[in-house]
């Protein structure tokens, strides 16, 4: 379906949304025969709290789709038959993590163009990036802050969502071309393995950390109290309201009203000005409340495990594998952090227990240390 941007009379394709479960059927037929899938997502973290999964854009040979998941449709079909195929997909960590919080899938296989790209030494990795470098496309990126959740969608928001996976099979083509010829196809499977495991294992947050914000290392333990109570009393009111917290009081702001009122000072002139008067004696009661409890129950200053020294030998040996590393890393025309970063270079110089299990075969075989 085409139509003309208003603005701009230019012609824009508007891609079919699929929002019942006749229509996802009929769609799966043609996803299960499908030789190739491109995959994308869009959520609502700017406008919503907790975020949520509000299109799934998916590309198939002679077919672009948008399917709704806030239609109420059950999208157990979808997955199963997406899990039939390796999905073409860009930058995919987010989305990895967005299906399993959401709907409790994982892929099981991926072809990432933005880790296919940093592989072969591109320096742009963006799709627009790739798009225009490879394919001498310029991406409609107007709708880049849209509120997914809307409906119904802008012609412009759907370009925008299309434009995420109509152009990832030729990117695909190309960038597997480039590790071909420089031999890295596996080490890119073995990245697109990681980036599933890693982002599938979705961890439950530690209840003494969540709340420590930037900033907050500097407070006593009776402001860490009041922070530590304002911190749980704006997520309650962000998922109330369902707005992303930042929207309720923002971490500079609770921080500053947290250290204000550990010293009896008065703390009103930190909060924004239309701020609701309801909402302004809820944050005092809550201030009163945590700086009523006795000081056993305040918590402590957050204490970083003791940091090892590095001996001189491990030194000599961090050093031998940073050379190696940087050495190698122009030989192959490559980030030199692709191959190992700084933490995981001390941690191998010092032997660090479990410390293979984060550097992949292809890594421990440019370091030299298979």
């Amino acid at each position: 379906m085409l139509f003309l941007d208003a603005n701009s009379g230019r012609q824009l394709y508007c891609a079919p949304v699929i929002d019942t479960q006749e229509k996802l059927s009929s769609f799966i037929n043609d996803l299960d025969e499908a030789p190739w899938v491109a995959l994308d997502t869009e959520a609502d973290s700017l406008h919503a709290y907790p975020e949520k999964l509000c299109l799934v854009q998916v590309s198939i040979p002679g077919k672009d789709v948008l399917v709704d998941p806030l239609s109420g449709m059950d999208l157990e079909q979808l997955f199963t038959s997406l899990n039939r195929h390796t999905l073409l997909m860009h930058g995919s960590d987010y989305d990895v993590r967005l299906f399993k919080m959401g709907h409790d899938f994982t892929p099981n296989a991926i072809f990432d163009t933005m880790l296919a790209a940093r592989l072969v030494g591109r320096t742009q990795f963006g799709l627009s990036s790739l798009s225009s470098e490879i394919l001498g496309v310029e991406l409609e990126k107007t709708s880049q802050k849209a509120n997914w959740a809307k409906r119904p969608l802008t012609d412009k928001m759907r370009e925008y969502a299309l434009n995420d996976t109509r152009y990832l099979k030729p990117l695909v083509d190309a960038l597997k071309n480039e590790l071909k010829t420089s031999g890295r196809i596996e080490w890119h499977q073995q990245e697109c393995d990681r980036l599933i495991r890693d982002n599938a294992n979705v961890r439950k947050p530690d209840s003494d950390k969540v709340w420590r914000i930037k900033g907050s290392a500097r407070l006593n333990p009776e402001a860490l109290s009041i922070l530590r109570g304002l911190w749980h009393w704006r997520e309650k009111e962000a998922k109330r309201r369902n707005r992303p917290p930042y929207f309720v009081l923002s971490p500079e702001v609770m921080v500053k009203i947290s250290e204000e009122a550990a010293h009896g000072q008065d703390t009103g002139k930190w909060l924004p000005r239309r701020i609701p008067d309801y909402r302004r004696k809820e944050i005092q009661k809550c201030i009163k409340t945590c700086r009523s409890l006795p000081e056993n129950e305040w918590p402590g200053r957050h204490k970083s495990p003791p940091r090892k020294h590095i001996t001189p030998a491990q030194k000599i040996r961090f050093e031998e594998i940073q050379k190696k590393r940087d050495q190698e890393a122009v030989d192959l025309a490559i980030d030199p952090t692709i191959i190992a970063s700084r933490a995981t270079m001390v941690r191998l110089a010092c032997e660090a227990e479990g410390v293979f299990e984060g550097v992949l075969p292809w890594q421990q075989q440019v370091l030299g240390l298979s």
